[in-house]
C-alpha cells in the first residue's frame, strides 16, 4: 500500500492541510481499493477444499452405516 504523507507549510492553516491530505488520499486510490476488498472472503485453497470434501464423504459413510445398524433415526425434510 502507498503511504500518503503531507507536511505543513509555514503559513498554512489546519483546514487547508486536511483538505490537501484528503485530495492526496483520493488521488492515490487507497480508499477505493480498501472499500472494494472490505467484505470479500478469500477463496479456500485446493488442499482445504479437498480435505473438506473427504471429511464430508467420510461422515456420510458413517451416517449410512449407523442408519443400516438402526442406531440413527433417518432424517426427514420438512415441506412447506
Amino acid at each position: 500500500m502507498i503511504n500518503v504523507e503531507v507536511t505543513r507549510n509555514s503559513n498554512e492553516n489546519s483546514t487547508s492541510l486536511i483538505r490537501r491530505f484528503t485530495k492526496r488520499m483520493q488521488g492515490s486510490g487507497v480508499l477505493p481499493r480498501v472499500r472494494s476488498i472490505r467484505y470479500n472472503k478469500r477463496s479456500p485453497s485446493k488442499f482445504l477444499s479437498k480435505k473438506k470434501t473427504i471429511k464430508k464423504i467420510e461422515n456420510r459413510a458413517k451416517y449410512e452405516e449407523l442408519l443400516k445398524l438402526g442406531k440413527v433415526v433417518e432424517r426427514t425434510r420438512r415441506r412447506r
